[in-house]
């Protein structure tokens, strides 16, 4: 549990602000991975194992979240309500402008990758995306961890041209080189 906590609330803090949800979902995942050690077959890292089913408990918790809302509207007081509709507008706003914006990431970061070879993809999303150690990667690759050093260093080179280009041509926003 002390070598995997990082890594279990660094996911469980990527679907929860709160402290307290990202404390109940990292011991529920390790509740959960403690109670079906014995499913854990030994084909993939644990790390990764244990990823996934921090992952699942997240996804489970927003859902149940969901099914039970905590109060309505109509039972707040009239100074309150419309002062909390407001509220939730401003927030409903905010939410779509930010949703948006991340359309758009994702679509940029898409493109960027799409310029990279499948194995350069799966070691930068496994090492810079999912923060997966190189042993880690070296294992689930087959290949070896100076293999895995090596073949993320000169995909992050070819990452960053892809960006250089994408910039140049003046479709990420900026301005063209030399003017």
């Amino acid at each position: 549990m002390r070598r995997y906590s990082p890594r279990v609330f660094a996911i469980a803090s990527k679907f929860f602000r709160q402290r307290t949800q990202v404390e109940d979902a990292a011991q529920e995942a390790f509740l959960k991975a403690y109670t079906q050690l014995s499913s854990y077959e030994g084909r993939g890292s644990l790390v990764g194992w244990l990823s996934q089913i921090t992952k699942n408990q997240c996804i489970n918790m927003l859902r149940n979240a969901k099914r039970r809302p905590e109060s309505t509207v109509s039972e707040l007081t009239d100074h309150v309500g419309p002062w909390l509709e407001n509220q939730m507008a401003d927030a409903s706003v905010e939410r779509h402008q930010a949703g948006e914006r991340n359309l758009v990431a994702s679509d940029l970061a898409d493109k960027i990758l799409g310029e990279l070879s499948p194995d350069d993809r799966l070691v930068l999303i496994s090492i810079d995306g999912e923060q997966l150690p190189v042993k880690d990667v070296a294992e689930m690759t087959g290949w070896s961890e100076s293999k895995v050093k090596v073949r993320a260093f000169r995909a992050r080179r070819r990452l960053r041209q892809a960006v250089e280009k994408l910039l140049a041509s003046g479709i990420g926003g900026g301005e063209k080189k030399g003017g």
